[in-house]
């Protein structure tokens, strides 16, 4: 009998499909800070690993690079008690992403994970997390205007439909504010919101008075504050703009938020000189610079279809400084861009909009001649009064001595008052074109 037993059982296993594989680990070679280095560890940039001992402390860390041999590594998790030659094992890629509806109203961190105590997202479907390779004409024009219920932006830098704008301005006055309007009164079907390299109180303030009620509802957050790791950083920007690539290839209009693509710059920053990369203009390396177009150019609307991303990147500018390295090639790479004045805020007109540096570079395909005409108006009046502002304002302009400055002077409060906007009022577009129209028609 047991000799019949030995022989069935093991006749069934020769009769099983046995895939043996080795599993493949490595040591720690290096640690320094968020760098680590691993040996006799063979495997792809982007592979997530474990580092440590099963039971007494482990840390995640991302393949970065290679270097003699060497595999480099960036922390992706907090502090943990690791040791010389620790044990390294891959547990897989971070090739996709979660999307669909089953993220609507949920909010994620930059590895995917649910941080909104709302249980795991179930149901999701999946998306290549560096995107899909296009075709330029695989891109289609921008033909419809978008409301975002700001009356300056609406009536003066009309945004269409996949079109991708930058919002530029120094620390502390009013991206914020101006993102949260934008947020609750974009006729928009899917709001993806990534908050990228912000303060953790930040990412409270804004989930809780900026995307609350109705407006959470269709919206997704990819949230990754400023004290975590570089990698993740960039991973919660390229997770933000996948999910919002699924929601477009469904035929939906996506409204793409990005606070703040400097964040994302700097994230590249670090791991291009953790690497060893040279340093160029203000300490950026070639890497950081160049990760920007990849991803902005990933928004836009499809020829194909019906669906389209429109993106509104944040840009800070360290210092006001206009000619920062990261201003700079954004505004070479963006369909428009919207500057905030330190100054106009500090008069109180919020949103602070710079006009005269600010332009929509699509709003004479979607707006209608009469609407351009009135636009360029209200610009020529500005631009006459903020020319000869200290005259005005010293009491050295005589009036009647030229018909245009008294023209600006005379629409200079109206022109103020179409620029101010109280945060929790929004104005559609076709009320900011009645008014626009209405007032500072064509002479």
């Amino acid at each position: 009998m047991l000799n019949r037993f030995a022989s069935d059982y093991l006749d069934g296993i020769a009769g099983a499909a046995i895939g043996a594989s080795p599993r493949v680990a490595g040591r720690l070679a290096a640690c320094d800070g968020l760098l680590m280095e691993a040996v006799g560890l063979n495997v792809p940039v982007g592979t997530v690993c474990t580092v440590g001992e099963p039971g007494a402390g482990q840390v995640e860390a991302e393949a970065i690079g290679f270097r003699n041999g060497r595999t480099i590594l960036m922390n992706l998790g907090g502090p943990a008690p690791l040791l010389p030659r620790a044990l390294v094992r891959p547990t897989g890629t971070p090739g996709e992403a979660e999307v669909g509806a089953a993220l609507l109203g949920r909010v994620v961190d930059g590895a995917g994970r649910p941080i909104d105590g709302l249980g795991p997202i179930r149901g999701a479907g999946r998306w290549p997390l560096a995107g899909t390779m296009q075709s330029p004409l695989d891109r289609g024009r921008v033909r419809q205007p978008l409301d975002v219920g700001v009356r300056a932006i609406n009536g003066l830098l009309t945004i269409g439909q996949g079109q991708r704008v930058g919002i530029m301005a120094g620390s502390g006055v009013g991206k914020s504010v101006l993102l949260g309007m934008m947020v609750r009164a974009a006729e928009a079907d899917v709001v993806v919101i990534g908050l990228i390299g912000e303060r953790s109180r930040e990412v409270a303030d804004f989930l809780e008075t900026k995307v609350a009620g109705e407006a959470r509802k269709r919206s997704v957050v990819v949230a990754v504050p400023a004290n975590h790791s570089p990698v993740l950083r960039i991973r919660g920007a390229l997770r933000a703009t996948a999910i919002a690539e699924s929601f477009r290839a469904e035929g939906k209009k996506v409204l793409l938020i990005m606070d703040s693509l400097t964040r994302v710059a700097h994230a590249g920053r670090e791991i291009g000189l953790a690497l060893g990369e040279p340093a160029s203009a203000r300490g950026y390396p070639p890497s950081a610079i160049a990760m920007l177009p990849n991803l902005i150019e990933r928004a836009g609307a499809d020829a194909h279809g019906t669906g389209s991303i429109t993106a509104i990147y944040t840009v800070l500018a360290d210092g006001d400084d206009g000619n920062d390295p990261v201003v700079d090639s954004a505004r070479s790479i963006l369909d428009g861009h919207i500057v905030l004045s330190r100054q106009l805020a500090e008069r109180g007109v919020y949103p602070a909009i710079d006009l005269g540096p600010s332009v929509s570079r699509v709003m004479t395909d979607i707006a209608q001649p009469a609407h351009i005409r009135a636009a360029r108006v209200l610009r020529r009046h500005l631009a006459t009064y903020e020319e000869n502002r200290d005259l005005i304002l010293m009491g050295a302009y005589r009036p009647g001595a030229d018909p245009a400055i008294d023209k600006a002077m005379a629409y200079h409060p109206a022109v103020l008052d179409y620029i101010r906007q109280d945060a929790d009022v929004p104005v559609s577009l076709d009320d900011a074109v009645t008014e626009l129209t209405g007032v500072f028609f064509d002479e």
